[in-house]
């Protein structure tokens, strides 16, 4: 994953762990895609400050990941979600084009409708 989308994405796990600022900064710089400059002058600090504050907020997301590793965990169970739901379609088309059991098709429904709540849980 290329180092913007990570931290976007590792943000999005542990953005409300950090000050309000390195969070606003985080956000200016990599979802706003502002330069240091401009959010040096909107914030009415240096280029450097903001830099530093950018570059302290990123090593803290790392550093939360790397010990609590949630983000790794949500990606992997989302990769496993969409398995489930892969495995319970291709058995719901296989199903439905030999018309064995209403039950199953059912089923693997409610399968398919619970993997998709659950990822967006």
């Amino acid at each position: 994953m290329a180092k913007n989308l990570e931290v976007s994405y590792l943000l999005d796990f542990y953005g409300e762990l950090l000050t309000q600022k390195q969070h606003d900064f985080l956000v200016y710089y990599y979802d706003e895609d502002l330069s240091l400059s401009e959010i040096a002058e909107n914030e009415g600090i240096t280029r450097q400050g903001v830099r530093d504050a950018i570059k302290r907020a990123e090593s803290q997301l790392f550093d939360m990941e790397s010990k609590l590793g949630i983000a790794a965990k949500f990606s992997e169970l989302s990769k496993g979600l969409d398995e489930i739901k892969d495995c319970a379609n291709e058995i719901y088309e296989y199903n439905l084009n030999h018309s064995l059991s209403r039950e199953i098709n059912d089923n693997t429904a409610k399968i398919i409708s619970l993997a998709e709540y659950l990822k967006q849980q």
